[in-house]
């Protein structure tokens, strides 16, 4: 678990392709990460740490390096590991841990687009277009992480794509201190960002489904 306050912005140093046993089809990539500031004293192989809001396993450390295998599954449901990129860091929390942002697992729920990006006085507006399926965990005052950041949404709309499907467009300000201490400022117009919806609004859902499909099956059996 994290909590979407980021402690250090890293630099992907590199991405080789893992060796697949013969006859298993594609594997996933090793990536190495400068982790920067983030500190790894404290960092044994096994440990987890949030890369742009994906939760990843430590498999090699050298200095600040840390290296890490990403799967095929991963790769696609993210907005990339490329060399040369910059991405938001987060070592798990500790149960002791002050917990300054919201709740956050590290599983990355699908792949925004950034569709302005606009100073509003001292602070910055961000719209992001998310896809269908997670309008539903998107609301107003709610909160929701973008690679790895938590934010606050402070508006939401759904509207109809081009081709017809549905997708939400959310707003999150940020402050000057959230620009410097992420890779969010590098955002441009129609970038690629990692979201992640709140866990309550995910559970919420669920249980909403299941409590609907229960009452369907009630229906049925009983004969109403």
């Amino acid at each position: 678990m994290f909590t979407g306050i980021i402690t250090a912005v890293g630099t992907l140093l590199s991405r080789e392709p893992l060796a697949a046993p013969p006859g298993a089809g594609p594997a996933g990539v090793r990536v190495a990460i400068d982790t920067a500031g983030l500190g790894l004293e404290d960092v044994v192989l096994g440990d987890s740490i949030a890369v742009d809001g994906c939760c990843l396993t430590v498999v090699a450390m050298a200095g600040a390096v840390a290296s890490f295998d990403v799967s095929l599954e991963s790769i696609a449901r993210t907005a990339g590991f490329d060399p040369g990129r910059r991405v938001n860091l987060e070592k798990a929390l500790r149960l002791s841990d002050r917990l300054g942002g919201h709740l956050v697992s590290g599983h990355v729920d699908g792949i925004g687009r950034v569709r302005e990006f606009v100073p509003v006085g001292e602070s910055w507006r961000l719209a992001v277009v998310a896809p269908g399926e997670l309008g539903a965990l998107i609301a107003p005052k709610g909160s929701i992480a973008v690679n790895g950041v938590s934010l606050t949404v402070n508006a939401v709309r759904d509207e109809a794509g081009g081709d017809g499907t549905q997708r939400t467009v959310f707003e999150v300000n940020l402050i000057p201190h959230t620009v410097a201490m992420t890779s969010l400022g590098e955002l441009r117009e129609d970038s690629p960002v990692n979201l992640e919806a709140d866990l309550m609004a995910r559970y919420v859902a669920r249980l909403q489904s299941a409590g609907a499909a229960a009452g369907s099956a009630g229906e049925w059996v009983s004969g109403r």
